[in-house]
């Protein structure tokens, strides 16, 4: 672990190889979702490490959260390419999903073959209501930051108000806030400036790396002739994979079919893992009947308390379907599961390597214009009210796992209070409370059962 700079020195160049260190660290230890992860990643690369400013942080981030798919990935290979080029990029996006490709292979194989396991349903048991809490901090933390004023303050309420009452679909929330953002800019550029307004401004850690004022790296400026080299490439990585499948199993062949669903679900769908999964649960289910209902439920709880992005719970759902419809034949059940998760992640995640290499350097060039990052302004403010919302929906089933009629679960409401404390008056790490949240809840489940 390097030692963090002093608080007036900028911070050393990083290395390839010290990136790639820290973005295979980031994969093993990333639990909490979306809103976690991008906690996790703030407080190491801006506050700590210092490897970029807060302003170019959230001006990332903005954009990650205007695209489909999983943000917290995309800002992590948004910054790995900032830092170190495409390979810095494909290293850090990848190694933000391979850790979790891995653990949920294992897991996915212990759960079809061996049915329930009382250890890790434990696990499970402490782990939900420690990831309740760490969702609740980290909207906490991206509130403090980005709602500098009134008008941000009245955007991130009328967000959650439009989610949590009136369920309204995640990209019109997106798209109301970077209209008030953009009106907001117009009218009242103070209060929609990055800072906020009333004399605010960025946070600031110290120097950075990739500072406010630091120009945009050559590799980072945009060029007609290096986007026309992405997008042939990128239509290239998915074209060769899908053409296999289709000559050997047929357009309605299993493996295809999944190439192909996971495909538009990683492009047809925005607002994150949340907004995704009742498209994948009516496709897997109801159309392809790939898993139960009941199996869904419990992938889900798996995706949520492994490392990486939520998103990943396709792979469990991939691994499901072609060992249960014996795809390889009753002997290579394992080897069927296995190779439909990794395709299946393949295709989810491809676009959202080719919306950063290939949008990455267009958004460069706007940082410091307000026309540009007034409406981003805006949609972080709305992000707050929507993070919000998911701790709500988090504490809702943790709490009461029957609906609002069924028993209260007080174990969990006290694991739930104790990892809250230790986040935010202990200010303890994301993994020690996960890890000591996973022993409590493995002792209660024993003792309850």
């Amino acid at each position: 672990m390097p030692t963090p700079p002093a608080e007036h020195d900028t911070p050393p160049t990083v290395s390839l190889f010290e990136a790639w260190w820290f973005w295979l660290k980031l994969g093993l230890i990333s639990f909490g979702g979306p809103a976690g992860q991008i906690a996790i990643m703030h407080q190491e690369l801006v506050e700590k490490r210092r490897w970029l400013s807060e302003r170019r942080f959230l001006h990332a981030l903005n954009y990650c959260m205007l695209l489909p798919g999983p943000e917290a990935q995309q800002l992590a290979t948004y910054i790995g390419w900032l830092m170190h080029r495409t390979w810095g990029g494909v290293i850090a996006g990848g190694l933000f999903v391979l850790p979790s490709l891995f653990i949920l292979i294992g897991l996915s194989w212990l759960y079809i073959a061996f049915g329930d396991v009382p250890l890790v349903a434990g696990i499970f048991y402490g782990i939900k209501p420690a990831v309740t809490a760490i969702v609740m901090q980290a909207a906490w933390r991206i509130g403090s930051r980005a709602l500098q004023n009134n008008w941000l303050w009245a955007i991130a309420a009328a967000s959650f108000v439009a989610i949590f009452a009136l369920n309204v679909p995640f990209p019109l929330i997106v798209l109301g806030a970077a209209l008030l953002g953009y009106l907001g800019g117009r009218l009242l550029p103070e209060q929609f400036s990055l800072g906020g307004g009333h004399g605010a401004t960025a946070k600031s850690f110290g120097p950075a790396l990739i500072d406010d004022n630091t120009p945009t790296p050559a590799h980072a400026r945009f060029r007609a002739s290096r986007l026309a080299l992405i997008g042939a490439a990128g239509a290239l990585l998915w074209l060769l994979p899908m053409g296999l499948l289709t000559w050997l199993y047929g357009w309605e062949g299993t493996l295809t079919q999944m190439g192909w669903f996971f495909t538009k679900a990683a492009l047809l769908t925005f607002g994150g893992a949340y907004a995704v999964l009742p498209y994948v649960y009516q496709g897997a289910i109801g159309h392809y009947a790939w898993l139960t209902p009941t199996q869904m439920i419990d992938g889900l709880a798996l995706g949520e308390t492994t490392p990486g992005p939520l998103i990943m719970v396709v792979a469990f759902v991939a691994f499901v379907g072609a060992y249960v419809q014996q795809v390889f034949g009753p002997e290579q059940l394992f080897i069927a599961g296995a190779l439909a998760a990794t395709l299946v992640t393949w295709f989810t995640f491809l676009p959202s390597f080719l919306f950063i290499l290939a949008g990455g350097p267009l958004v460069e060039s706007t940082h410091g214009e307000l026309k540009f990052t007034a409406p981003l302004t805006g949609i972080t403010a709305a992000v707050v009210g929507v993070i919000l919302n998911l701790a709500l929906f988090f504490g809702y089933h943790v709490l009461w796992p029957e609906g609002f009629r069924g028993r209260f679960d007080w174990p969990s409401a006290l694991i739930a209070l104790a990892a809250a404390l230790a986040l935010f008056k202990f200010k303890r790490g994301v993994i020690e409370v996960i890890a000591a949240c996973a022993l409590l809840g493995l002792l209660v489940h024993m003792w309850l059962n």
